[in-house]
């Protein structure tokens, strides 16, 4: 393979091109990114955001390895927030809290851009996701909470309804899902 040096190509300038399509995990420096593209998601939907801008630093902060963002030019197209868990259901102090020792992902947020939805980016997010839990070692199985119309959206991913979840957020009710990542 010969690959041509920066100095012989065209016009001799080096052509700095950003990957069509990248997977990543979060940094702080994303925070603003995700911050924007979840508020618009939620406020407009149940008038709040899952994660606020501090939140969001406080876990990529803690744990930006449970974190995965979908960049398409540069550009953040859609993310997941987790943290781990270490109990068997998800509870109120589930929203803010990264238990270091658990062994379940707790999936915060998982939201994609508006001017790229309806093209199966979610889906196809939380696939990567899920994939990339099994490759970590202390990753069993992944929980969520969503609100009821979103359940058929996360069984197709693979989620099953565990029932009704103990946190509420306002007047908010929700699912809580799992999928298992390792038996």
């Amino acid at each position: 393979v010969h690959l041509r040096s920066p100095r012989s190509s065209p016009g001799g300038q080096r052509r700095h091109t950003l990957p069509a399509s990248e997977f990543r995990c979060l940094s702080p420096e994303d925070a603003v990114s995700v911050f924007e593209i979840e508020r618009e998601a939620f406020i407009s939907v149940s008038g709040d955001c899952p994660l606020h801008l501090d939140e969001i630093r406080h876990f990529l902060n803690l744990c930006p390895e449970l974190s995965l963002g979908w960049f398409e030019e540069g550009r953040l197209v859609a993310f997941i927030i987790g943290s781990l868990w270490d109990q068997e259901r998800l509870s109120q102090a589930a929203l803010t809290l990264h238990k270091a020792q658990g062994s379940a992902v707790h999936i915060h947020v998982l939201a994609v851009h508006r001017t790229v939805r309806q093209q199966g980016k979610g889906s196809i997010l939380m696939w990567r996701y899920l994939q990339y839990l099994r490759c970590l070692p202390f990753a069993r199985r992944a929980l969520l909470m969503c609100e009821p119309f979103l359940v058929p959206f996360y069984q197709k991913c693979g989620f099953e309804a565990l029932g009704p979840c103990e946190v509420t957020v306002g007047d908010l009710a929700f699912v809580e899902m799992q999928h298992p990542v390792r038996g």
